[in-house]
């Protein structure tokens, strides 16, 4: 990021009115009588009718169109364990894009807790408030088990965006790519560098859509995960592979169809690239600068098929295509929870979407 852009950055968010985000009244506020039905005596009408029938306060409040963004700011995009203040300009720009494309309020909260049964009791106490929780920005390992408690003992759904969000986007881009090169996805080789919970999250979809784990090579900071290493995770004793042919990334992208990066800038070099197979998928997703730039993997392949998570380069993999719209559909049918199925399903309609001509005014 240059000076200049530096400077935009701050002065947009300070601007006027320092932040993104603000509450506004949605009735009548403006006589003595509306003030009487907004607060004292009128609204102990709902709040007796909710206590009697719970499900009146998706009719009464704006609890049916409220989501949460919540973090503890431990794995704030690129920038890693920021903590939960630095993390609040991200956590209300998740909300800006929620309100501009599905409509939906947001309120960020952030979480001054690292530990994680400490910090779903946080959230479960404030869950009545909202129809949808989103997780953001929390690392892993603990991500894991915190958004699993959360979907087992909420009833309203709970999505941590960086693992599942990622993971729709990504797969609609890969089976979209996959067309292009002429390849079917259950017998490319693919390699993910990075095995935090984007990583696993999008390994695991793309096994749900025919990608055979023999298929699949991760690795972490240490390199390729194999059985032979003792260190490993849950997560990653899942993806470890038995191959002993190949411990770093050069040796893992030879030959491989597709690299998908979630990881840090630069560990991809033009010369792995041009080792990997005959119209090669490189999905560099690191954000906000990749594991190789754009215009080096297109000067090292012709004939390769690249992404980034970049607005300003081509083929675009972002989390906006997914989650204001996920989240949009589960509150308007009260879902109490996003499951695999809705994942697979959003997965196959954004890849669908994106195959239909575009049409001039979203072109504009």
């Amino acid at each position: 990021m240059d000076n200049r852009l530096e400077e935009e950055a701050r002065a947009y968010h300070a601007g006027s009115k320092p932040g993104k985000l603000e509450i506004r009244p949605t009735k009548p506020h403006s006589t003595q009588h509306d003030l009487t039905l907004a607060y004292s005596p009128g609204v102990a009408v709902p709040c007796k009718d909710i206590e009697a029938d719970p499900a009146l306060a998706y009719q009464y409040t704006a609890k049916g169109n409220l989501v949460a963004v919540i973090s503890n700011g431990t794995a704030v995009l690129g920038l890693g364990d920021i903590g939960a203040l630095a993390g609040k300009p991200v956590m209300e720009g998740k909300g800006l894009l929620f309100k501009i494309y599905a409509g939906i309020d947001v309120f960020d909260v952030e979480v001054n807790e690292t530990d994680p049964a400490r910090f779903v009791e946080v959230v479960k106490a404030i869950a009545p408030t909202f129809g949808g929780i989103n997780l953001e920005d929390i690392k892993a390992p603990e991500c894991f088990e915190i958004e699993e408690r959360l979907k087992r003992e909420l009833d309203i759904p709970v999505m941590h965006d960086d693992q599942h969000g990622t993971a729709i986007i990504s797969s609609a881009g890969l089976l979209n790519a996959l067309r292009i090169a002429g390849k079917k996805i259950e017998d490319v080789r693919i390699v993910v560098n990075g095995a935090g919970a984007s990583a696993f999250s999008c390994t695991k979809l793309y096994e749900s859509f025919g990608a055979r784990r023999e298929n699949i090579l991760m690795l972490d900071s240490k390199g390729v995960i194999t059985t032979e290493r003792n260190d490993l995770t849950e997560q990653k004793r899942y993806f470890a592979t038995t191959r002993t042919d190949a411990h770093t990334l050069a040796e893992a992208v030879a030959g491989a169809d597709v690299f998908v990066g979630l990881s840090r800038p630069d560990v991809l070099t033009p010369d792995m690239v041009r080792t990997m197979a005959a119209n090669p998928i490189v999905f560099a997703l690191a954000n906000p600068h990749p594991e190789i730039t754009y215009e080096a993997a297109t000067s090292a392949r012709e004939d390769i098929i690249m992404a980034t998570g970049r607005s300003d380069y081509p083929n675009q993999i972002n989390n906006v295509i997914g989650f204001p719209y996920i989240f949009r559909g589960a509150l308007d049918v009260r879902a109490r929870t996003i499951n695999e199925e809705m994942k697979r399903a959003a997965t196959l309609a954004i890849a669908a979407l994106a195959r239909e001509a575009v049409p001039d005014e979203v072109l504009r």
